[in-house]
C-alpha cells in the first residue's frame, strides 16, 4: 500500500470503524442491497467492507488517487475480513451532477452523506424499490422529503458510537420547527437543511415510481 494511501484512510477513519458500523446497520435493514453508488465519497471506502459491489464518485483528486492504489484499497478490504476478489470496488473520478457512464436504475443503495444534493442529481441510477441514505446536509434529507417519488421509510439513529435503524414512529420526522414552506427553491437558494423538531443521524427514502 503507498503511504498516502494510508494516511488518508486514516485521517478518513479518525472514528474508528464508525462508518462501517453504520453501514452494517443499513445493510442489515436491508438484506436485498448488493449494487451500492457513493457520490461524494472523498476516500470513505468502508462500503466495501460491507457491500459486494460499491461504485464511488468524486471530483477530489486525492479520492482518484487512493481508488487508483488498487493493491491498498485490496489491502484495507482485507484487512476488514473481505474477500477483496469477491467484490467489486469501482472508482468514477468526476462530478455527480453530471452525467454519468452508469446504467439508470441500476443500483439498490446511493449514499448521500455531507455531499450535497445527491438525491436529486442521482435519482436516475435508483432502481423502483431500492432506497437513498441521506442526512440532513446541504438540505438532502428535505429535498427527499418533498419528491414524491421517494417514501420515508426508516431513520437511522446513533448512540455512543452505535446505529440502529427504526421503522416505527416515522411520523413524527421532517417536522420543521419553523413555520416554513420547504421548497426545492428554498433548499437551493439556502444550501443548508431545514431545522426539525426531531433529527436522527439521517434517513431511509424507498423509491417507490
Amino acid at each position: 500500500m503507498e503511504k498516502a494511501t494510508r494516511q488518508l484512510w486514516l485521517k478518513q477513519n479518525q472514528h474508528v470503524g464508525d462508518r462501517e458500523r453504520l453501514f452494517h446497520a443499513v445493510a442489515d435493514a436491508l438484506s436485498s442491497a448488493k449494487n451500492v453508488l457513493y457520490p461524494g465519497s472523498y476516500v470513505d471506502v468502508a462500503p466495501s467492507f460491507v457491500w459486494p459491489s460499491v461504485t464511488y464518485v468524486d471530483v477530489d483528486r486525492r479520492a482518484a488517487r487512493f481508488f487508483a492504489d488498487q493493491e491498498g484499497v485490496e489491502e484495507l478490504l482485507s484487512e476488514h475480513g473481505v474477500d477483496a476478489g469477491a467484490h467489486s470496488v469501482r472508482f468514477i473520478h468526476g462530478d455527480y451532477s453530471d452525467e454519468l457512464n452508469l446504467d439508470d436504475e441500476s443500483f439498490d443503495l446511493v449514499i448521500s452523506l455531507y455531499a450535497g444534493l445527491i438525491s436529486e442529481h442521482c435519482i436516475r441510477y435508483l432502481r423502483t424499490g431500492g432506497h437513498l441514505l441521506v442526512n440532513s446536509s446541504h438540505g438532502d434529507a428535505a429535498m427527499a422529503s418533498i419528491n414524491p417519488r421517494y417514501q420515508l421509510t426508516a431513520v437511522v439513529r446513533s448512540r455512543s458510537g452505535d446505529y440502529s435503524v427504526d421503522h416505527k414512529g416515522l411520523e413524527k420526522y421532517l417536522i420543521p420547527k419553523r413555520d416554513v414552506e420547504v421548497t426545492a427553491e428554498l433548499i437551493h437558494e439556502t444550501g443548508r437543511g431545514v431545522a426539525y423538531t426531531k433529527s436522527p443521524f439521517a434517513y431511509l427514502f424507498e423509491l417507490i415510481g
